[in-house]
């Protein structure tokens, strides 16, 4: 487990409604040594992000429930957390199809273990200005 300068675990938000892409998204958030949470649909990432300060980065899938999709959600992220980055995830669309706000990053499933650490590691290093 990842600390931050404070010695308190460092948290990723995953934000997926399918079991199974999350838990393998939880589990490269492990792999990569940060605390995982969990978010079924936008709104509960957004009463989460809402009831917490401790969050360095969110996950998210950009086809869910709730009251936005991921791309509402990594721009609500940046515009009301700015310190929080976003990594946005798809089968379905491809980045220049995407409208990312700043400081986040696009990858395709299937997802490449490999890829999504190392993108975890350099953005939560990014924000935590390692």
């Amino acid at each position: 487990m990842t600390f931050g300068p404070s010695r308190i675990p460092v948290f990723v938000l995953v934000v997926e409604d399918e079991m199974v892409l999350r838990r393998r998204a939880v589990g490269m958030v492990e792999d990569a040594g940060y605390t995982p949470l969990e978010a079924l649909d936008t709104d509960e990432a957004l009463a989460i992000l809402s009831s917490r300060s401790d969050i360095a980065l969110v996950c998210a899938d950009i086809q869910l429930p709730g009251s936005m999709d991921g791309i509402g959600l990594a721009h609500t992220v940046r515009r009301r957390w700015p310190a929080i980055d976003v990594i946005l995830m798809s089968e379905k669309l491809n980045p220049p199809s995407i409208d990312l706000p700043p400081c986040s990053e696009f990858y395709g499933k299937p997802l490449q273990a490999w890829q999504i650490k190392a993108g975890i590691r350099r953005m939560i290093g990014h924000a935590r200005g390692a």
